[in-house]
């Protein structure tokens, strides 16, 4: 019974363990969701690093309107959204962001399903990130 009850306890701490880390390590690469706080030291710690790539995935109207500094628009809503996102250098690694997280969540998967190997979803997207008084570009 001893035995049983730890192999629950083991099975339960790994299956929180990775809900709370909220990344993915497949053989494909890696995914991971960072708050506003760790995007802005991922965007800082990749300053001038070419093969770092900051990606907006709102409508052009929305980007215009204030985007994060370097960022790059491919408008989730385009009809060869995923025609533009294969056309992307799959071995760099990308910092993904919409106005929410909804779109940003959906493109996850299609850069999976694509090949991208690194990859961070920006949690709670732009909308947090202005929350938290971080700095937007018009």
């Amino acid at each position: 019974m001893k035995r049983i009850w730890w192999s629950l306890v083991s099975v339960l701490v790994l299956l929180v363990g990775g809900v709370v880390a909220c990344s993915t390590d497949t053989a494909s690469g890696t995914f991971e969701t960072v708050t506003p706080d760790e995007g802005v030291a991922l965007i800082r710690a990749h300053k001038d690093d070419p093969n770092f790539v900051i990606l907006d995935v709102r409508t052009p109207e929305e980007f215009t309107a204030g985007h994060i500094e370097g960022a790059q628009n491919i408008d989730f809503y385009a009809p060869d959204f995923e025609q533009q996102l294969a056309k992307l250098d799959k071995t760099k690694t990308y910092f993904v962001y919409c106005r929410s997280g909804n779109r940003s969540g959906q493109t996850i998967p299609i850069m999976k399903k694509l090949g991208f190997q690194h990859v961070y979803e920006l949690r709670g997207g732009i909308a947090q990130w202005a929350r938290q008084g971080l700095p937007l570009n018009p």
